[in-house]
């Protein structure tokens, strides 16, 4: 009897629950007159006349025209006159939602285990409903059965408020998916998947639930769960091939208006892809010189200038790992090859509390993981550079490895060129990356990266310069449970040039510098409910600094040499935040770091007479501090505030507050970046540089939100970093902080940001003012610089507009244009010679008194994709372009040289003609 009740239930229920489908909604009648009138917008109209909302796949619809007049009808009759001769089908749920389909008829069934004991266990996505199928033999099905079924999760018997967590995963590959969104909109709770493609959703109650999962480059799916109590729901996407407006509104929609989080630029590989640079070659830190905010002096330095800072007040993190030169070839490439990465956030202001150690920003680069599915291999071959990764699987479905390798062959250019100076010179570079990825279980997983980059070039004469970047990451994640989970994190970093040179014997000598920085830290994020998010950790990281030893060739050199002494340093750190959601329109995010940096010895320290201008002649004691012993000690807290307020659903307005602490400094006689650089650590005569920064901001999205439009202005004040007397000497400088004064500044600024990523016709326009000044105030009148008055610093450019555009003419041709114009940058000129004490001197400007002139520059490539053919063995690509497309002659530097009692101005340019490029791409 028991069985036989069972039955009959399950029966009834089934019907009950089809009948749901069917029926024809109790719903306000539809009227209109409709001519020829896009499916799409055809049900726009049918949402605001009723209160349904409709789901579909856009490519089944966009060749679907309505023309129809209706008076007070019902929705399910409308649909059937619309649909009537086509493929396509209408399915209605009883909360008020319509799924159209095509060649698919939704059928739900009753879960099997809904009778099931309490205690029993069900599976991780049991899969409860299915989905019946009307297409012919060989037509494809454009909506996936994983939509139609419904899955349960969890055990049963709990009450009160459930967590789902898991990971979103790429369906082709297994790469986890960065930044997409999953979420219910009843109720309208959602969350963004993290750097491993974990999320961890909070529900108010156990019950039936329809998730939705966006994001850039994949294709919008759903899922239909019905949730017992905590537990896991994996989800795997498809790629979106074709960029689809649906995929993208969602995703961009959540970060730009709903998210707390401001300044923040987030890019993926293939919008990187689609902007033209100089040789060929996707180049990401060219990419993100386009953006609002971001900066740099010349045309071939890669050293950013985020909002009004200095190149070296900006973390680079590649893998959590830091790296300390991002540039091949004097900033001609990037130092990480394309292939091998995922995303690219920019933190300009609303630092998270996790990061700190710099003032200005933070540039966040993942590698993907590596296929997990099958093993495969892409790569390109360019007029200077080629490039290869291979990846696949080492244990399918759990683990992964991804190996790549980048390398120049520049110097069969130089040797054809007509000039002897040339064909002496050479320039070769190499870079290898190496990830693997292993899921341990489900509740852990260990990441694993190593890079190498080392740089090799002679330009016109006997010196040799070399130089090498080293970094290494190991990441154990774990999961506590569905709310908490931690990330523990090992890093290596290296640094070190060596320039050589062999001139002649006699002075044949070898410089060289080194810089070595391990670190461990823990990160751990708790989700407590759906509007709270609390992350909280610690770090430590130990700083090796050799600053400088130059030394002889060999025996025949008369070089002296002369060795600085190491420097040895700790900085700590701890931080909390708390992202809370006030209401559905105000959300807050509260962090708290604190930082604490310890100069160690063994080491000389100079004291210098109180109140005198820093020199030998001012020294009044030497101190020898021990091994172990603390040369100087700075600590102090550092602030993180954001909040967001949403005006419409298209609008919001943002405001930010956080401090920064920076305890190591980048000392340079250039204006752009060289790889001949020192960094040089805090110490007793050489105080930590501390920023503040406001900031506020307008984002609105547009025409359904496909266009995004934000305005955000910003102030920010800095102390104590550094910057240089008049003929400062910084290479083997046994006493650096001579040359050294303690300088103040701010920088001030509006960025305006137009940008649309769907449709044949996307990019983005950006527009920055900005002002960046500098003032040396303090110590004693010979230490001050410009009277003591704010002066623009060497990157104050107040005019910045960047253009990126692409036109995709169809699936295989593509067109992309790259149009950029800046202030000049600032300079010091010689105004006039004069005589004193019988010899001739130069009289100079004020610094930064002058400009060179303005900057603009246009690029312009065309993209031809191979078929699209699912089951080739390889997949190929080419792109034809040309930098400066127009031969501007932009001045890199202005330089000076006296001659017959006259100064003569000289102008340098990097790039005085177009550059034509051809890159072949593969994959396979």
């Amino acid at each position: 009897m028991q069985h036989a009740y069972r039955l009959v239930t399950t029966l009834l229920l089934c019907i009950s629950v089809r009948a749901a489908y069917a029926q024809q909604p109790p719903e306000k009648l539809v009227s209109g007159h409709f001519t020829h009138l896009p499916f799409e917008q055809f049900v726009r109209e049918l949402e605001i006349q009723t209160s349904y909302h409709f789901f579909f796949d856009p490519p089944a619809v966009d060749t679907l025209f309505v023309t129809l007049k209706v008076q007070e009808q019902p929705l399910a009759t409308v649909l059937q006159l619309a649909l009537q001769g086509t493929a396509l089908h209408a399915a209605f749920d009883d909360e008020h939602r319509v799924y159209i389909t095509k060649d698919v008829v939704i059928e739900s069934l009753a879960p099997a285990t809904f009778f099931s004991p309490a205690g029993s266990t069900p599976l991780l996505e049991r899969p409860v409903a299915e989905a019946r199928s009307t297409a012919t033999p060989g037509r494809s099905r454009l909506v996936s059965a994983a939509e139609a079924r419904v899955y349960e999760v969890g055990r049963g018997g709990g009450a009160g408020k459930v967590t789902l967590a898991g990971h979103i995963r790429a369906q082709t590959n297994g790469e986890p998916v960065i930044g997409a969104s999953i979420y219910s909109e009843s109720p309208n709770v959602g969350v963004s998947t993290d750097q491993f493609g974990s999320y961890s959703l909070t529900l108010p109650t156990a019950g039936r639930y329809l998730l939705k999962v966006r994001g850039v480059g994949i294709k919008n799916t759903q899922r239909q769960v019905v949730v017992r109590g905590s537990g896991q729901l994996d989800v795997e996407v498809e790629e979106d091939i074709v960029t689809l407006k649906e995929v993208v509104v969602e995703a961009e929609k959540d970060r730009n208006v709903a998210s707390t989080q401001m300044g923040l630029e987030r890019l993926d590989i293939k919008t990187m892809r689609q902007v033209p640079t100089a040789f060929g070659e996707t180049d990401i830190l060219r990419v993100v010189l386009t953006l609002p905010g971001v900066k740099s002096v010349g045309e071939s330095s890669t050293g950013l200038n985020v909002r009004g800072g200095a190149t070296d007040q900006n973390l680079i993190l590649f893998n959590d790992a830091t790296i300390y030169n991002p540039a091949h070839l004097f900033g001609f490439f990037s130092a990480f090859n394309p292939d091998v990465l995922q995303t690219v956030e920019l933190y300009k202001s609303a630092i998270p509390a996790k990061y700190g150690g710099r003032l200005s920003s933070v540039l966040d680069i993942s590698t993907r993981e590596g296929n997990k599915k099958k093993l495969s291999a892409s790569g390109g071959i360019g007029p200077l550079t080629s490039r290869l990764a291979l990846e696949g699987p080492l244990v399918k479905d759990k683990s992964a490895f991804l190996l790549s390798g980048r390398a120049s062959y520049s110097d069969w250019i130089l040797q054809q060129l007509s000039s002897k100076s040339f064909r002496r010179s050479s320039a070769q570079f190499y870079d290898l990356t190496a990830h693997i990825s292993h899921e341990i279980n489900a509740n852990n997983t260990i990441y694993a990266t190593g890079y190498f980059s080392s740089d090799r070039f002679r330009l016109a004469s006997d010196t040799t310069y070399q130089y090498v970047n080293q970094a290494a990451s190991l990441k154990w994640r774990h999961s506590f449970s569905t709310r908490l989970v931690g990330v523990l994190t090992g890093t290596y970093s290296h640094y070190d040039y060596d320039i050589r040179s062999d001139a002649n014997a006699v002075n044949a000598s070898r410089l060289q510098y080194r810089i070595d920085q391990p670190g461990l830290r823990a990160d751990f994020s708790f989700f407590p409910n759906a509007r709270h998010t609390i992350e909280f950790g610690a770090s430590s990281q130990f700083y090796a600094i050799r600053p400088g030893s130059l030394t002889p060739r060999d025996e025949n050199s008369l070089v002296t040499p002369d060795v600085l002494e190491r420097e040895r340093a700790v900085e700590s750190a701890a931080y909390v935040s708390d992202r809370i959601e006030v209401s559905p329109r105000l959300s807050v995010a509260l962090g708290l770091r604190y930082s604490l940096f310890q100069a160690l010895g063994p080491r000389t320290v100079l004291r210098y007479a109180p109140g005198e201008a820093r020199s030998e002649l001012s020294v009044i004691d030497t101190v020898r501090v021990g091994a172990g012993g603390k040369v100087a000690t700075y600590h102090g807290p550092e602030y993180r505030v954001s909040a967001r307020c949403v005006l419409t659903d298209n609008s919001s307005v943002k405001a930010s507050y956080n401090r920064t602490r920076q305890y190591i400094h980048q000392l340079t006689n250039t204006a752009s970046v060289s790889p001949a650089d020192i960094w040089k650590l805090s110490d007793s005569n050489i105080r930590p540089q501390v920023g503040d920064q406001y900031s506020v901001g307008y984002y609105r999205n547009f025409r359904a939100n496909t266009v995004e439009v934000s305005v955000e202005t910003y102030y920010k004040t800095m102390r104590d970093f550094v910057d240089y007397k008049s003929g400062a000497t910084l290479v083997l400088n046994h006493h650096i902080e001579t040359d050294i004064v303690n300088a103040e500044g701010r920088a001030y600024g509006v960025e305006l940001l137009v940008k649309k990523l769907t449709g044949k016709i996307n990019g983005w326009l950006s527009y920055t003012y900005s002002r960046s000044l500098v003032r040396v105030n303090a110590g004693t009148p010979a230490e001050q610089i410009n009277g003591g008055q704010y002066y623009p610093s060497n990157f104050d450019k107040p005019h910045d507009v960047t253009l990126v555009g692409n036109y995709r003419i169809n699936r295989r041709f593509s067109t992309s244009l790259n149009f950029t114009y800046s202030t000049g940058r600032p300079i010091t000129l010689p105004l006039a010679l004069y005589e004193f004490g019988n010899s001739v001197r130069v009289l100079y400007s004020d610094r930064n008194a002058y400009r060179v002139p303005d900057y603009y520059r246009a690029d312009l490539a065309l993209n031809i994709e191979g078929n699209h053919k699912v089951n080739k063995p390889a997949h190929s690509s080419w792109t034809v372009g040309v930098y400066n497309l127009t031969g501007r002659r932009n001045p890199y530097s202005i330089y000076f040289k006296a001659a017959n009692g006259q100064v003569r101005g000289y102008q340098l340019s990097v790039f005085g003609q177009p550059i034509p490029t051809v890159t072949y791409n593969f994959r396979f």
